[in-house]
């Protein structure tokens, strides 16, 4: 065996694989590099259009996409009801449920004001968060979570009260979403800046606007007859009443209503 000859391929060999992570290491830096310089070129744009906005979530973020089923209400639910009627009285995935006694609302309503009877009196009340107080629609809205993470304009999770002349709640509506389940491993989502480049690119951002609020939840990526797919979706609230909507995985912008987009009231 010649051991010159095995020692320059040895050294052939090492040359080659340090010319190649070497390759590797500059491609990684200019990679990095670029990402740096978009993410501050945008953060010009904003500046620049007089755009503010507040500190936004942590990265990097991980989540996952869900499956949930429309729950079906039964006789033994509308019978855990107190001081109310429910109707259809047969199995639905709608309650439609009448107060025997109004609740009158203070003038200025605070989420707090209903927060004992959603407790005491709703079913899974303590699974709904506020989302607004619609003064032109007479009702008030609460969404359901999961985790702690509100599910945006999802007709098969929400509660809304009716409010009459008087300023009181006479009757509900209530749908809920059982059998929340993990449908996919988690993932590294979109970053709140590029949900919020997003919005900015396609003129959803007006100049001298303000992000006023940023926070993930989930959206109905996919319905079906009996369960649908939820999917990520970051939530950015401009100027503290319109709410802004992008799948946190795949970049799109939401727009749940075509004609006129989410408001806060």
């Amino acid at each position: 065996m010649d051991w010159s000859k095995i020692k320059t391929i040895f050294i052939i060999t090492f040359l080659i694989l340090d010319v190649y992570l070497l390759f590797q290491f500059m491609k990684m830096r200019d990679a990095n590099k670029y990402e740096v310089i978009t993410e501050t070129s945008f953060q010009d744009k904003l500046k620049a259009d007089e755009i503010k906005y507040v500190e936004l979530p942590k990265t990097p973020i991980k989540d996952q996409y869900l499956s949930a089923k429309p729950k079906t209400f039964t006789k033994s639910d509308i019978a855990k009801l107190k001081g109310q009627k429910a109707t259809p009285t047969e199995p639905s995935t709608t309650l439609n449920v009448m107060l025997d006694g109004p609740i009158q609302l203070s003038s200025k309503f605070k989420p707090s004001d209903l927060a004992s009877f959603l407790k005491e009196n709703i079913l899974y009340g303590d699974h709904y968060q506020f989302w607004e107080k619609n003064d032109k629609k007479h009702t008030i809205t609460y969404f359901q979570q999961n985790e702690n993470y509100p599910l945006y304009e999802n007709v098969n999770g929400m509660i809304t009260f009716n409010i009459n002349e008087e300023n009181q709640i006479t009757s509900y509506q209530q749908t809920y979403l059982d059998d929340i389940e993990k449908l996919t491993a988690k993932e590294e989502i979109l970053e709140p800046l590029k949900a919020i480049e997003t919005l900015h690119q396609k003129g959803d951002l007006r100049p001298k606007s303000e992000i006023t609020k940023v926070e993930l939840g989930y959206s109905t990526l996919i319905q079906l007859t009996a369960s649908q797919v939820l999917a990520p979706t970051w939530r950015i609230v401009v100027n503290g009443k319109e709410n802004l909507f992008v799948n946190a995985f795949e970049g799109q912008i939401i727009e749940f209503n075509s004609e006129e987009k989410s408001k806060v009231e």
